[in-house]
């Protein structure tokens, strides 16, 4: 295994995020036409709130900057410390995995048990993989 191995994961969920974001973005201009709601009407988050019904695509795209900011950095710390590994690199692929999951149930149907089980798990994969690295650095 390579660094490149463990990036990938990080370039998969980048890729998802995007897809999420363009996702919000047709969904809220579309609405916007939908109900022709002026742009200026929705230019605060609590505007946005009280006017556009469907917030699933947007909070899920804010959820994609909370776990995943700590997930990017430790493929940095793996790339670094040189720890790829078939384990790191598999951690990684769960985590991106388990947050495509997430991001799937969070855009559409949206059950909160559902959601918060795939979430806890992907946790537990992140934190697994912190402690993998953490044991590599020491």
């Amino acid at each position: 295994m390579d660094a490149r191995d463990l990036l990938l994961p990080g370039f998969a969920m980048a890729a998802l995020t995007m897809l999420v974001m363009f996702r919000m973005g047709f969904e809220r201009l579309s609405q916007l036409a939908r109900e022709r709601i002026h742009p200026q009407a929705v230019a605060t988050s609590a505007q946005m709130s009280a006017r556009l019904k469907d917030s699933r695509a947007a909070d899920n795209f804010r959820n994609l900057f909370e776990l995943p900011v700590l997930f990017y950095l430790a493929l940095l710390v793996g790339v670094n410390q040189d720890l790829a590994s078939p384990l790191t690199v598999g951690l990684a692929w769960a985590f991106v995995g388990l947050r495509v999951a997430h991001s799937a149930i969070h855009c559409s149907y949206n059950k909160v048990p559902h959601r918060f089980a795939v979430y806890a798990l992907g946790a537990l994969v992140l934190w697994t993989l912190w402690g993998v690295l953490l044991a590599g650095v020491l």
